[in-house]
């Protein structure tokens, strides 16, 4: 896939115009899908690309984008190609949570931010199905019972979207298969729990990344599954 400044190390997504498909996951990710190129003319989904955690925040606010990727140790500029244009134009930011809190508290009044926040919330819940997070959540907790409290919720959530273009449930996540919520949780370590995504913003390989914080991924896993 052609992509503007090959040279940066910035991460890129592209939304894609065509039906897309994950190739390490192999879902369908239908038309519009959010993807990450791999190298080899390979791109995957957000969740196999190991972006799928961040949020995304709108081109259009200088300020407001610039802040928040500087607080984020990982971001990704999310692109699409305009037909019009005959190029490809930014769409917007994928930063960390945190990081955009931050931005939107030093930008913006108390008022906006609120409003904001309870904005996403609503996208949130609109995307969620609240009955399958409980059982997915308890499901976390059953494996390891001794992960941090509120931590099971967290995980569960975020395993939980609904296919909205960008995230999605895998089959084996919607009949709970263990091997799903392990992966969840994993995957939920290596962002909280390590530097992986301070690595993968230096432009380093996926694959090598994950071999640094593997270890530290397994003490932590763990210890949240010890009895």
């Amino acid at each position: 896939m052609p992509s503007p400044a090959e040279t940066s190390t910035e991460i890129k997504v592209f939304i894609s115009n065509r039906d897309s498909t994950c190739d390490e996951c192999g879902e369908a990710l239908g038309r519009s899908a959010w993807i990450t190129p791999a190298g080899e003319g390979r791109a995957l989904c957000l969740s196999c690309g190991d972006l799928d955690h961040l949020e995304f925040l709108p081109a259009g606010d200088t300020a407001l984008t610039r802040r928040a990727k500087k607080y984020s140790k990982l971001s990704a500029v999310v692109l699409r190609w305009s037909r019009a244009r005959k190029r490809y134009e930014r769409q917007g930011l994928l930063v960390e949570k945190a990081a955009l809190e931050k931005a939107e508290t030093e930008c913006l009044g108390d008022a906006q931010v609120r409003e904001r926040k309870r904005a996403r919330a609503e996208e949130r819940r609109q995307e969620t199905d609240l009955a399958f997070v409980a059982q997915f959540a308890a499901a976390v907790r059953a494996l390891y019972p001794h992960c941090p409290q509120g931590r099971e919720q967290t995980i569960a959530e975020h395993a939980c979207l609904k296919y909205s273009g960008r995230v999605g449930r895998s089959a084996a996540a919607k009949a709970l298969d263990e091997n799903a919520v392990r992966l969840a949780v994993t995957a939920h370590v290596r962002h909280r729990e390590t530097n992986y995504d301070a690595l993968l913003a230096t432009g380093q390989r996926r694959a090598a990344c994950r071999d640094e914080v593997a270890g530290e991924v397994k003490r932590v896993l763990a210890s949240w599954e010890r009895t």
